[in-house]
């Protein structure tokens, strides 16, 4: 979510606007709530089926956007790579494989040399399907906006997956669906912070260039607002549920996750300038496609994954 556009329609007022905004994310919101604290079955599945329709509905938006800047990609092979890559994570890490074929427990490395394998094999049948499209555009344009992809949306929303489910002993306390809860509030209160602040006191730009609306008083309240949510989270739940996450910890985390959010806006309306769009799409009423969405949490989510596996459990 940027921040409110300098010259809206003329029939849309940014509290329209705004409330808009803030009526499609509560809902999404809402449900990621209910299936990160319904807790057993119900929010394993109901967090896989999210994470899995993000990815395709963004995976088909990247591509749409390649295809509007008239550039070639193997929309459809990069889709299937994009699924297979995703389900083959959450599978691995909800401990489905394990329970079926009688494996060892979910560990980080194994996730990890999971992914790369996947990738690799991607990787290989792109470069050997482009060996027999003909006629075709060049090889160089072709095989990288389709890895590019997979890596933006796929591999990044993997790691959401992994905060979810990572792999804890017995005696932390820790609980998958409060971090990530964590994660998704921090980043999105960036967003609003931006948006709001923006709004009222918004003068001077940040990178026109790039997005006209962004303003560094709007950076400013992103860094505000995120900080504070982090603090909150880490007061009350940072020694039950976030693993022993600190005072400390949650003051550096916060701006952190703000600078990446406004980072991770910035590189997808690259994407759109280049394009020539407004909108990545129209999934979501007032907001736009999914990736306007995703944007900012794809970029948090390995930042977040990173403090969870080099400072909260580092053993």
């Amino acid at each position: 979510m940027s921040e409110p556009e300098s010259s809206p329609k003329k029939n849309d007022s940014k509290a329209a606007v705004f409330a808009r905004r803030l009526g499609s994310t509560a809902v999404l919101l809402g449900v990621v709530f209910y299936g990160l604290l319904s807790g057993g079955t119900l929010s394993v599945v109901l967090v896989g089926a999210l994470v899995m329709l993000l990815n395709v509905v963004g995976l088909l938006e990247f591509y749409g956007m390649v295809k509007e800047n008239q550039l070639p990609r193997f929309k459809w092979l990069g889709l299937a790579g994009g699924v297979v890559l995703l389900g083959a994570v959450f599978l691995y890490l909800s401990g489905l494989i394990a329970k079926w074929f009688g494996l060892a427990a979910p560990t980080v490395a194994g996730v990890t040399e999971l992914e790369i394998a996947i990738l690799a094999m991607f990787l290989i049948v792109v470069l050997v399907r482009r060996v027999f499209a003909h006629p075709a555009p060049p090889s160089f344009s072709m095989n990288g906006n389709t890895v590019l992809g997979v890596l933006y949306v796929s591999w990044l929303l993997g790691f959401v997956l992994k905060i979810f489910f990572y792999p804890t002993s017995d005696g932390d306390a820790f609980d998958g669906g409060v971090c990530l809860l964590f994660f998704i509030l921090v980043t999105k209160c960036s967003d609003i912070g931006a948006y709001s602040l923006g709004s009222l006191i918004g003068r001077h730009k940040m990178i026109p260039k790039v997005s006209p609306a962004k303003t560094w008083e709007g950076f400013a309240g992103a860094i505000l607002l995120s900080t504070a949510v982090a603090l909150v989270f880490s007061h009350y739940f940072g020694a039950t549920k976030l693993g022993g996450m600190t005072l400390a910890h949650a003051a550096v985390l916060g701006p952190l996750m703000a600078v990446g959010a406004v980072v991770g806006d910035l590189v997808e309306s690259v994407f759109k300038r280049d394009s020539g769009v407004k909108d990545s799409g129209s999934f979501f009423p007032g907001i736009g496609g999914i990736l306007d969405l995703l944007d900012s949490l794809l970029f948090n989510a390995p930042l977040m994954f990173l403090y969870l596996r080099l400072v909260l459990f580092n053993d």
